[in-house]
């Protein structure tokens, strides 16, 4: 009796064992990933709770590194932002934010004053919610991007002072693979790419890669439809030609000066000006008076001096930010050592302070082609989706110059100029749709288009992922 009921008992328990693998076997990996079951590993990343966060979060985020040259210990940062649990966030698709430069953080700017969930009040500690927040319709993935910006860092000190556009481009996309190994769960999920200003190079660098090696796949793991991209650095050319319009037509430089910005910068590089470029550039802004550039209707920030004296007769650029005391909020909040801790950052490795740009990056850049026009081309042959979008009081990329570097695509035009609508009766921008681009202006917008003007640039987001044109005005 004892042996056979025994036996019973092992047949039982064989009978379960088997029904519960079974059961494991049919269960999808993004079910088993968002319960924490399958690809663990992205749970080591999940922060518990930011340092004076808001009660009435209602998102998941992670924050943490993934490595991208073990050899040389490069290692870019990255920070998750999923879409609130009420809009069901494994139905919502995932967006790669991108800032510029070169050698901004995505999580200064992008994160922390443009689309991300949370803004830093003025005390550096504490922190309220974004109503305009891009994750209330998508999960957002911010990236410091390359090593040696924000928090990202390589173990290889070369590796600051040999940086440019084609392993800056290499380095994310290495990171985008081992980072949906890490979260299996954002696998085959539709997948935007989106950012601003020297982004205009990140964005469709990046972007071709992806579309080459998915090339032939059925179903790729990087499952890239499009792009979203503001005030953007095109073409070296047209940008020159159209910023230096945009500047002499609103009022902010003298007609000689203007001349000699057409005589002297037309063929010059954007980024790096020549000797007499870099002079006329210089006397222009020296007739901007004290107003921001990147917002040349807004107040600077009076906090922190005058806007000619921080930037000592220097070009705006290469002091990168657009609201000043914005940046200075971020920086008190992003360089206490427990919002550090909490992120997971690695404090041995980053600079100390933590810097919302490196200036090492910006001015060791080996490799910035002239033109973006070529790999536009070849996207939209392709198929995919790209949306360009300009803030119309940005004197630093403005949309003249953006303007000029479209008509360059010489696209056929499907829907003509017109104005949008800000679903308050009002003009939020124009628009006009090319086949296989289009283009929008935001209007009362500066350099950072989600900062200047946040609800629009939501409504901007929407229509984005709709595939859907900019609501007409009335």
């Amino acid at each position: 009796m004892h042996i056979k009921s025994s036996s019973s008992s092992s047949s039982s328990f064989l009978f379960v064992f088997y029904f519960v693998i079974s059961l494991l076997s049919i269960a999808s990996p993004s079910t088993l990933a968002s319960n924490g079951k399958h690809g663990g590993e992205y749970e080591k990343d999940r922060i518990i709770k930011l340092p004076g966060q808001p009660p009435n979060v209602s998102f998941s985020q992670y924050a943490g590194y993934i490595t991208i040259n073990s050899n040389a210990g490069r290692a870019l940062f990255y920070w998750l932002t999923e879409a609130s649990k009420d809009v069901q966030p494994e139905t919502k698709p995932l967006v790669l934010w991108l800032n510029g430069g070169p050698g901004c953080s995505s999580i200064a700017y992008g994160a922390s004053e443009e689309v991300g969930p949370f803004r830093v009040r003025p005390n550096g500690k504490t922190l309220y919610l974004n109503p305009y927040a891009w994750n209330k319709e998508a999960n957002l993935l911010f990236l410091d991007s390359p090593a040696g910006v924000g928090f990202s860092y390589s173990n290889t000190s070369t590796d600051l002072y040999t940086v440019g556009d084609k392993r800056t481009a290499k380095d994310a996309y290495t990171f985008l693979v081992h980072w949906f190994d890490r979260f299996p769960q954002y696998k085959h999920r539709t997948f935007y790419i989106a950012g601003e200003s020297y982004a205009g190079h990140y964005i469709p660098e990046l972007s071709q890669i992806i579309v080459r090696k998915n090339k032939g796949l059925k179903n790729p793991v990087i499952n890239f439809k499009g792009f979203l991209l503001g005030n953007p650095l095109i073409n070296d050319y047209y940008d020159n030609i159209g910023t230096h319009e945009y500047w002499w037509n609103h009022g902010l430089i003298s007609d000689s000066t203007y001349n000699d910005l057409k005589s002297s910068c037309t063929n010059d590089t954007f980024l790096f000006p020549g000797k007499d470029c870099d002079k006329a550039i210089t006397q222009a802004y020296s007739e901007f008076g004290s107003i921001n550039p990147y917002s040349i209707y807004s107040p600077a920030c009076r906090q922190l001096g005058t806007l000619k004296n921080n930037l000592q007769h220097s070009l705006p650029w290469k002091f990168r930010g657009n609201d000043e005391c914005v940046v200075a909020y971020t920086k008190i909040y992003m360089n206490r050592p427990v919002v550090q801790k909490a992120l997971h950052a690695n404090i041995t490795r980053i600079p100390n302070p933590w810097r919302t740009c490196s200036s090492v990056i910006r001015g060791k850049w080996k490799d910035s082609p002239k033109s973006m026009l070529p790999i536009f081309k070849e996207l939209i042959k392709a198929g995919i989706r790209i949306w360009v979008f300009s803030g119309d009081t940005d004197a630093v990329l403005p949309l003249t110059a953006t303007r000029y570097s479209i008509n360059a695509l010489k696209l056929q035009m499907t829907v003509s100029w017109y104005a949008w609508n800000d679903g308050h009766k009002q003009v939020g921008g124009w628009t006009q749709i090319y086949k296989g681009l289009t283009y929008v202006t935001v209007r009362g917008a500066g350099h950072e288009v989600p900062l200047t003007q946040p609800r629009l640039a939501l409504i901007l987001l929407k229509q984005f992922l709709k595939n859907q044109p900019m609501p007409y005005s009335t």
